[in-house]
């Protein structure tokens, strides 16, 4: 086996990690960001629903409520701050996949110019054979045609 096709055996193997490495960047990357929405989605609710609060203040609300409503804008709160903490656990991750995915994609391509520049080798040095071959037939060719005559 040649240099070149073992070489390319190798290059193979990691472009396949590397594609798979990709997958999960991928995964990470959409978990991410769906994360991300609901984050948004919880912020806007406690807005949402402290402004509801505050109209109804504006009206006059009884002791009961008031401490309902401080209790539910805590655990929202609480949820915020849980959520955040998820999210940014995640995007460490994702900044990890990427930077595996990153050496991996690197080392692929220097070992496909690896591959390559090997490949590049053993044609010059087949093109070279063959030019020995064909110059050897022709001074046959000449030491035979001018022995004959």
């Amino acid at each position: 086996m040649k240099k070149s096709q073992r070489i390319k055996t190798i290059v193979d193997i990691k472009a396949t990690q590397e594609k798979n490495a990709l997958e999960v960047l991928g995964a990470v990357q959409r978990k991410l960001q769906s994360m991300q929405v609901q984050v948004e989605g919880l912020k806007n609710y406690r807005k949402e629903y402290q402004d509801k609060f505050d109209q109804l203040g504006s009206k006059g609300v009884n002791v009961a409520q008031l401490l309902e409503f401080r209790s539910f804008i805590d655990k929202l709160d609480k949820a915020i701050i849980g959520q955040e903490q998820v999210l940014s656990s995640m995007e460490t991750e994702l900044k990890a996949k990427r930077k595996a995915w990153e050496e991996l994609h690197h080392k692929t391509q220097s070992l496909q110019k690896v591959c390559d520049s090997a490949l590049v080798a053993e044609m010059k040095q087949e093109a070279k054979r063959e030019q020995l071959e064909q110059d050897e037939r022709a001074s046959r060719t000449g030491r035979n045609n001018s022995s004959g005559t």
